[in-house]
């Protein structure tokens, strides 16, 4: 039962299946049943044609039969007929070719005058020494000898290459021996592409694109023409009369004459490069560049055994090095320019009010102008390796140390560059404003920090340069550190500028006020007032560009007689008392306080390199040896507490701070006539009013 079931199951399948391919192909039933009626219409139209033709066939083979009967006996008669009208034919040509010589020579259609002298060579060799044949000979070769004779002066006055092999060709034909005419044909041929380059040496005012087309139009083109015909007519033509060696000695030639034209074109080509180099379009020379390139390349290939020696290559190297020179020139002159600017800003600004943020920009606009104009140079020199020219310089040996060189000569060499002449600025005999030096040092301390390695990357990344394991680049690390150094001197001279000249000022103040004269002290001299101020002002420049964060400076003595800050100076009601200023007269006597404090005291380094932050300006304080009264005593007493007071957050050690003040008191002591101090209230009363 279940088998019963699964066949009527198939069966309905199937009649289903059938059902559904007739409907589908309903369409393809009726069109091929269309088509069978069709061809059977036609077979039957065909076979009628085919009957017609059949009998058309059999009257044409009738006819023939006719023909054929009715020709037999005159064929032997038509055939000898035809001999002699071919042979009569021959004596017309023969006699009538010198007269078409010489009309053949007046139209200077001399390939036809001597292709038919040729063709008639073959007669006059079986048939010349017949006294019929032997008179148009001595014509035919009078004409021919004058045929050469002006060929020859064509061949020595050829206008272009073209005409050249072609006259080369017809003296071969005319029995002219081939190393003579090889020969020949290389000197004519240097005379005309000589000419061709005097013609591109006056074409100095087109583009580099139509310089190179007209040289790959007209030099190129007939050097190419030249050599194809000559390596056709000489080389790869056998000659029997001539020596075993001769096509070999010919090849030899060819490859001399063609290295030493395109040798002569090449370094024409490499002349006008390097006269564009720095004023045209670098993409411009480049392609022009690529398209000789692609012709020489094709030139190789024209004939076996061809060698071309030099390339298209080592021109472009040169053009790279040489436009890295003509940038390397133009970055230092753009450095040169943007230090004169800065320069000049400095010069035209009237106020110090603003100096710090001023100083910030221009620092600013320094870095991020040279950082630019880099990047610029290295993407105007990226365009040598785009993968869409025919030629790859990183491929040749030179053309790698090109690229390298891109990194070395270029970018390390003008960051050294950099170094230098901001190092220069910081020499003893240098005149330069201190505020330019700090610009020149933080901008040395940006470069450090972050421009070198943007710089060095970024060439290394741009031209796929291996740093990291080569030994012959230099490191950036290297860079770095010769930037620092640099920022770290200019810094030293900076403070050694802004000492010197507050030195100059204490020392002006000490040396020209009459000591023993001197009315007791109502305020705080006003150079030192003037001290104060010039200190506030540098500290405010340098703390608005170098941070101090990391600075630790050591915590000022509970005693020590100062204000937190000088702004609050006028506000604060606090006072302080100092060891040295409550020292009394038989205490000051004698000198063995100042002498054992000052044999325990913490070495003085002058001179030494300052730290990159906020509170690096020492105070080089210069006493000179003066005789003073006793209100000149006191009055020193008052300038060097208001300086203690004032000066502690502008140094780094304030045990040192008090150390100088307490020489300069105890100096003052020693060359007293009268040694009387002023009260410490007084003292801060008179410090805090001043």
């Amino acid at each position: 039962m279940d088998t019963e079931a699964a066949v009527v199951k198939d069966t309905q399948t199937l009649h289903s299946d059938m059902q559904t391919l007739v409907y589908e192909n309903y369409n393809k039933f009726i069109s091929a049943t269309d088509t069978i009626r069709k061809m059977k219409n036609d077979f039957k139209q065909m076979e009628s044609d085919m009957n017609l033709l059949k009998d058309k066939m059999s009257t044409i083979t009738s006819f023939s039969e006719q023909i054929t009967g009715t020709l037999q006996g005159t064929r032997s008669q038509l055939c000898k007929l035809s001999e002699k009208h071919s042979l009569l034919k021959r004596l017309q040509f023969l006699s009538s070719l010198p007269a078409k010589l010489k009309t053949l020579i007046q139209e200077k259609n001399y390939a036809q005058a001597v292709q038919d002298y040729t063709h008639a060579q073959k007669v006059f060799k079986q048939y010349g020494h017949q006294p019929s044949f032997e008179g148009i000979q001595n014509d035919c070769d009078s004409i021919i000898h004058n045929l050469k004779n002006k060929l020859r002066q064509e061949f020595q006055t050829g206008k272009s290459a073209q005409m050249l092999t072609e006259i080369g060709e017809l003296l071969l034909q005319l029995d002219e021996r081939a190393p003579d005419m090889a020969m020949e044909v290389l000197s004519c041929a240097s005379k005309r592409l000589h000419d061709q380059i005097v013609m591109l040496q006056d074409q100095t005012e087109r583009d580099m694109i139509e310089f190179v087309d007209m040289g790959i139009e007209g030099f190129l083109n007939d050097l190419t023409l030249v050599v194809t015909s000559y390596y056709d007519m000489f080389v790869a033509k056998h000659y029997e009369n001539e020596q075993d060696d001769f096509q070999e000695q010919a090849l030899k030639d060819l490859n001399i004459f063609l290295n030493l034209n395109i040798d002569t074109y090449l370094t024409l080509v490499q002349d006008r490069v390097e006269s564009d180099i720095g004023f045209g379009d670098t993409q411009v020379m480049l392609r022009a560049l690529d398209r000789l390139h692609r012709r020489l390349l094709a030139m190789r290939n024209i004939c076996r055994g061809i060698d071309i020696q030099r390339n298209t290559v080592d021109i472009i190297i040169n053009a790279a090095h040489q436009l890295c020179e003509a940038h390397q020139k133009n970055l230092k002159d753009h450095f040169a320019d943007s230090l004169s600017s800065v320069r000049l800003s400095l010069v035209s600004a009237k106020t110090d009010s603003a100096a710090g943020s001023s100083l910030n920009d221009l620092i600013t606009n320094l870095y991020v102008s040279l950082i630019e104009k880099v990047k610029g140079v290295l993407q105007d020199l990226l365009v040598f390796l785009q993968t869409d020219w025919s030629f790859n310089i990183k491929s040749e040996y030179k053309g790698a140390l090109c690229v390298e060189g891109i990194r070395e000569n270029l970018i390390i060499g003008f960051l050294r560059h950099i170094a230098k002449v901001m190092n220069s600025f910081g020499d003893t005999s240098s005149t330069s404003p201190p505020n330019l030096l700090l610009v020149l040092s933080k901008t040395c301390l940006e470069m450090e920090q972050s421009g070198v390695h943007i710089l060095i990357t970024l060439v290394d990344d741009l031209y796929e340069i291996d740093s990291e394991n080569s030994a012959t680049l230099t490191h950036e690390t290297e860079i770095c550190s010769e930037m620092r150094e640099t920022a770290q001197s200019l810094l030293d001279t900076f403070v050694r500028l802004q000492g010197l000249n507050i030195s100059q000022m204490l020392r002006k103040s000490v040396e020209t006020r009459d000591w023993l004269n001197c009315l007791e002290p109502r305020t705080v001299r006003a150079v030192m007032k003037r001290v104060v101020e010039e200190l506030a002002t540098i500290e405010s420049v340098v703390a608005s560009l170098y941070d101090y964060t990391g600075t630790v400076r050591t915590v000022a003595s509970s005693d020590s007689s100062r204000k937190t800050h000088f702004s609050n100076l006028t506000n604060s009601k606090q006072q302080f008392r100092s060891n040295w200023s409550n020292y009394t007269p038989s205490q000051l006597e004698p000198s063995y306080v100042s002498n054992i404090h000052r044999l325990f005291s913490e070495k003085i380094d002058i001179f030494t390199s300052v730290e990159f932050s906020k509170v690096s300006i020492t105070l080089l304080e210069c006493v000179r040896l003066r005789t003073f009264s006793k209100f000149g005593l006191q009055q020193i007493q008052v300038d060097t507490h208001y300086l203690q007071m004032n000066l502690w957050r502008f140094v780094k050690d304030e045990n040192l701070l008090n150390f100088l003040l307490e020489e300069i008191l105890g100096s003052a002591v020693h060359r007293c006539l009268e040694s009387t101090l002023m009260e410490p209230n007084a003292v801060e009363i008179i410090c805090e009013r001043g």
